[in-house]
């Protein structure tokens, strides 16, 4: 579906820690719509890509694990494609537990918790 968007919201973590979810994603999905905020005051971080993932760069995920300074909880809300591949691409990179997923007609969302 192009013009598909991906938004991803990182919790309970660090400003580095959403940095570090998004460089995750960027192979797949591209740069996000707008740059993360600089400071640690903020305690949630929401990152937006707008990239059709069927039209990302093609490989079998990041080259480089992430790194996180602890757990961070983690709502990745998209069309099912997106959803699927920000999926596949942060299982490689960390160590996820799934928190559930809800589906509706044209949108899916996911909650996980990231581990370090």
């Amino acid at each position: 579906m192009p013009g598909t968007e991906l938004t991803v919201t990182v919790g309970g973590g660090t400003v580095a820690d959403a940095r570090a979810v998004v460089q995750v994603l960027e192979p797949a999905f591209g740069s996000p719509l707008e740059d993360l905020p600089a400071t640690d005051d903020v305690t949630v971080h929401t990152a937006r890509f707008a990239r059709d993932p069927a039209r990302g760069r093609s490989g079998s995920g990041p080259s480089v694990a992430g790194r996180l300074s602890g757990a961070v909880t983690l709502t990745v809300q998209g069309s099912p494609l997106a959803v699927a591949t920000a999926r596949e691409t942060l299982r490689h990179a960390f160590t996820a537990q799934d928190r559930g997923s809800v589906s509706g007609d044209q949108e899916q969302e996911w909650q996980l918790l990231l581990e370090p």
